[in-house]
């Protein structure tokens, strides 16, 4: 498999020269850049798997960046930031990123949070659907292509795990545990705010009525369950 390539975004040189240390003395290929307008120019110059994005930055700081690199890419985002407030990790959530580290971080925590951005839900089982059609919403499991109506719909990588879970899985109530290990991985299952942000998201693209939801609904003190009246196979 080949090697990931991570971009370090932070503006202490310190920071950046040891997380490149660690980075490619775990396998990775590492670029850097100390402020959000250098990370675009240097994704519009050459492909990244990963990007660590500091939220504290001058200018145009982390979460504007993160916005903006989401509007045209769907490369995994994990945010960092001294900050541990759960308004906080909602607000890079919702900037589009995929993961959130507080610092200081120890590096066995970081490597599992990057494995975890990488990482992709297992694709549905053989034999199943890969189409899933309900009355105005289509679900292309093997394109990973999500169309309400005629629009094409842009879900980030989880966003669409998380959809891809729940509707591989559908009319049964999903712990949040066990949806949080399924698209984040084994170290897992406490971050409820991560479901609830995704699950809003979610809501915003495919429903019509977000405030009141038909297929991504909320099951209290339990998780979510994904309402599939019907299913159709292509």
């Amino acid at each position: 498999m080949s090697t990931a390539r991570i971009l370090v975004v932070d503006d202490d040189p310190q920071i950046r020269r040891i997380m490149r240390m660690t980075l490619v003395a775990q396998g990775y290929a590492v670029g850097d850049a100390r402020s959000g307008e250098e990370a675009l120019e240097k994704l519009n110059e050459e492909k990244y798997d990963l990007i660590l994005l500091d939220v504290n930055m001058p200018g145009s700081g982390g979460l504007e960046t993160c916005r903006w690199i989401r509007s045209t890419s769907d490369v995994a985002i994990i945010m960092l930031t001294v900050r541990n407030a759960e308004k906080d990790k909602v607000a890079a959530l919702d900037a589009g990123a995929d993961d959130y580290i507080t610092k200081p971080f120890s590096t066995p925590e970081l490597m599992a949070r990057i494995r975890a951005a990488l990482r992709r839900a297992p694709l549905s089982a053989e034999g199943g659907p890969q189409i899933i059609a309900l009355e105005d919403v289509e679900i292309n499991l093997a394109t990973r292509r999500v169309t309400v109506g005629q629009r094409e719909v842009r879900l980030t990588p989880k966003e669409f795990d998380l959809l891809h879970y729940l509707a591989t899985h559908p009319n049964i109530p999903i712990p949040h545990a066990r949806l949080l290990q399924a698209v984040w991985g084994p170290d897992y299952g406490n971050e409820v705010e991560y479901l609830r942000t995704f699950v809003n998201q979610l809501r915003k693209k495919i429903e019509k009525d977000p405030s009141r939801p038909r297929y991504l609904l909320t099951e209290p003190w339990v998780g979510y369950r994904f309402h599939l009246p019907e299913l159709m196979k292509s």
